[in-house]
C-alpha cells in the first residue's frame, strides 16, 4: 500500500575494522513486510555497484525479545538527504547550479538500474528522502527495499501490489498496478519540480489549492515561461537562471506525460539534464529575479534616453554655433541671410 515506509535511525560511528566513519542504518521492524524489504535491499545492493548508488558497508539480523532487529550498514552520507535541504528546510538552501547537479546524479543512478544492468531493476520508491549526499554534494539512492525487477523480456509490465509514497506513485500503476520503469520516470518529474519549488509534492499545511504540487504548478507552467519565477523557491532568493528553470520545467513537463510511453527513458534525461548544466556554465548567464530583469530593463531605457537626450544636446550646441557665426558673417558682409540658410548635418 501506499505510504511511508516504517523505518528507522540514522547513526553514526568509527569503525576500527575499516577504519572508516559509516552511517548506520537501523531498521526495527516487527512486521514480515518490513523483513522482506530489508531482504530486497540486501540482496540488491549485494550486486548492483555505481557511483551514484549508495554502498553498503553491512549489513545484521537478530531477533529477541524485543522483535526482530535488522540493521544496514551504509557508506556514510554527511550531507543527509536531499529532503533535508530542500523540504525541510534544516539547512542552507541548495544553490541552482547544485540542485541541476544532484538532479543528474540521480537520473545517472535510475539509469543505471533501468538499462545498464544485466536486468532491469524499477525503483518503484524515488524520492527526496531517498537521494542521499556525500561530502562533496555527489547524490546517491538509497533504500532499495521497495525495488522490483523489471518485466521479462516480450512483456510490457509487471503486474504487482501497488506500494511506495503518496504524491511519487504514477498515475496508471495506482490504478491498475502495472509497473514498468516509466513509473520512476514519473516520479522523478515529481522531484525536479520539488527542486524547482522547494515544496513537497502533498502538503497538508499549505492552502487547500497548493496541497498538491503538480496541481498547484499547472496553471503557472502551461501558460509560458513567464510565469515560472512564481513557482521558483523563495529562498533562491532570485539566484537562478530563468533559461536553464524554463528547459527544467519543459524536462520535467516530458517526464509527466499522461502516456508512460510519453515519458523519456532516463538516459534521455540525463542527456537532457547534462546539457542543462553545460550551457549554464558555459553562458555564465546573470541570474536575476524578475524584479530585477524590470529594473534592469528599465535602467537601459533610461541610459538610452540619455545618450539620446545627450546626441540631441550635441545637435543643437553645432547648430546655434553655426547660427552664431552665420550671423557674424552676415553684419560684416551682408550677403547671407539666416532665414534662407538651412544647414546641412554632416557628422
Amino acid at each position: 500500500m501506499l505510504g511511508c515506509r516504517q523505518i528507522c535511525v540514522l547513526y553514526i560511528c568509527w569503525s576500527r575494522v575499516m577504519g572508516l566513519v559509516n552511517g548506520f542504518l537501523a531498521i526495527s521492524l516487527s512486521s514480515i513486510q518490513g523483513h522482506k524489504e530489508w531482504i530486497t535491499e540486501v540482496n540488491l545492493l549485494g550486486v548492483v555497484k555505481h557511483p551514484n548508488l549508495v554502498k553498503l558497508v553491512g549489513y545484521c539480523a537478530e531477533d529477541d525479545e524485543r522483535g526482530m532487529q535488522r540493521l544496514l550498514v551504509y557508506e556514510l552520507m554527511p550531507n543527509k538527504s536531499l529532503e533535508d535541504h530542500l523540504i525541510a528546510r534544516l539547512l542552507s538552501p541548495l544553490p541552482w547550479i547544485m540542485r541541476l547537479k544532484i538532479a543528474n546524479d540521480a537520473a545517472r543512478g535510475l539509469a543505471y538500474l533501468h538499462e545498464e544492468m544485466d536486468f532491469q531493476l524499477i525503483f518503484r520508491d524515488f524520492k527526496t528522502s531517498n537521494v542521499l549526499l556525500d561530502e562533496d554534494f555527489n547524490a546517491k539512492l538509497s533504500d532499495f527495499g521497495l525495488a522490483r525487477q523489471g518485466p521479462s523480456e516480450g512483456l510490457g509490465h509487471v503486474s504487482t501490489s501497488v506500494v511506495g509514497t503518496v504524491g511519487y506513485a504514477a498515475p496508471e500503476y495506482v490504478q491498475t498496478g502495472r509497473l514498468t520503469a516509466k513509473s520512476d520516470v514519473w516520479s522523478f518529474g515529481v522531484v525536479l519540480y520539488e527542486l524547482i519549488t522547494g515544496r513537497r509534492s502533498v502538503d497538508k499545511n499549505l492552502p487547500r489549492s497548493e496541497q498538491k504540487l503538480l496541481d498547484w504548478v499547472k496553471p503557472f507552467v502551461s501558460s509560458g515561461s513567464k510565469k515560472i519565477h512564481l513557482i521558483m523557491d523563495t529562498r533562491l532568493e532570485g539566484q537562478f537562471s530563468p533559461c536553464s528553470a524554463q528547459k527544467l520545467v519543459s524536462l520535467a513537463n516530458k517526464c509527466l506525460m499522461k502516456q508512460p510511453k510519453s515519458r523519456p527513458k532516463m538516459s534521455e534525461v540525463v542527456e537532457i539534464l547534462g546539457q542543462i548544466i553545460t550551457e549554464l556554465e558555459l553562458s555564465d548567464e546573470v541570474v536575476l529575479q524578475p524584479d530585477k530583469e524590470d529594473e534592469a530593463v528599465k535602467e537601459n531605457e533610461q541610459n538610452e534616453d540619455m545618450d539620446s537626450a545627450k546626441h540631441r544636446n550635441n545637435y543643437l550646441k553645432k547648430v546655434f554655433d553655426i547660427r552664431d557665426m552665420v550671423s557674424l558673417r552676415n553684419r560684416s558682409i551682408g550677403k547671407l541671410d539666416w532665414r534662407n540658410w538651412t544647414p546641412v548635418r554632416t557628422w
